[in-house]
């Protein structure tokens, strides 16, 4: 992390689940465990249904309240979708976009993931952008071919000021939900290379200005190695971000200094 030039974010993807009766006590086991001084946005993202319940009981916390998909479209006879004013109106302040489970089940492609980032720019919600590759793509030595062209698409027709609300997420995909994990060096290499593609776009300050989060298999044993490093700026956390006590952990290792 870099706290001097980008805001460090620890955000949690609940998924699929938990209900909105246990999104209170999750708070308040949370905020018990939490430490005192803030050093970093804790973002929730719940399905749609719980963001409301999320604003209401993460006030007092600290917690924002976060989505995990959004419509493109603005309105309209889209059976089942939700759209950016949809989760603006009930409070939500990000939402992830093109998260590799998505990419995967419902064959989001990166244009569909631009679109829906536009969206929420539009509706003022700040979006997650997820990019990564495939242990496949890795072991051909094509990382960073793919995830530059995941990064390009996605801010296609994004400006520089519109930027300054994006948030990145590199989660390989062959390390999200097995448990296994990208090692420190490996993590901070991607989130370098991330972050080149985008000065190569907007030049240096607007790039040094972008916060670029892991999210693959983070937990409160690994984080504080991985936060370490100086273009990690925090984490996309799935599994651990289902136990307070876990993802308070991990809020407390944005405590520390980058390694420059």
């Amino acid at each position: 992390m870099n706290k001097k030039y980008r805001k460090a974010i620890i955000a949690g993807n609940w998924k699929m689940n938990m209900l909105s009766s246990g999104v209170k006590p999750f708070i308040e086991e949370l905020k018990a465990n939490m430490p005192k001084s803030k050093t970093c946005d804790v973002v929730l993202c719940t399905p749609a249904v719980m963001v409301a319940n999320m604003v209401k009981a993460g006030k007092d916390a600290k917690v924002i309240a976060g989505a995990q998909d959004v419509s493109k479209y603005e309105k309209g006879a889209y059976t089942g979708e939700v759209s950016a004013a949809q989760l603006a109106d009930i409070g939500a302040k990000y939402c992830i976009v093109g998260h590799s489970e998505r990419r995967q089940y419902h064959g989001e492609d990166d244009m569909l993931i631009n679109a829906k980032a536009k969206a929420l720019l539009a509706a003022g919600i700040n979006p997650i952008i997820c990019v990564g590759e495939s242990l496949e793509q890795r072991e051909m030595d094509l990382t960073m071919e793919h995830i530059a062209y995941q990064v390009k698409a996605a801010l296609s027709g994004i400006d520089a000021t519109a930027l300054r609300h994006c948030v990145i997420a590199y989660e390989p995909i062959w390390a999200i939900g097995t448990g296994k994990t990208a090692t420190a060096a490996q993590a901070q290499e991607v989130c370098e290379g991330i972050r080149a593609v985008i000065r190569k776009i907007y030049g240096a300050r607007p790039a040094r200005a972008v916060s670029i989060l892991y999210g693959g298999s983070m937990n409160a044993k690994n984080a504080f190695e991985l936060l370490g490093q100086p273009d990690i700026d925090g984490g996309l956390i799935g599994g651990a971000s289902l136990k307070p006590v876990d993802f308070s952990e991990i809020v407390k290792a944005t405590a520390q200094d980058a390694k420059e």
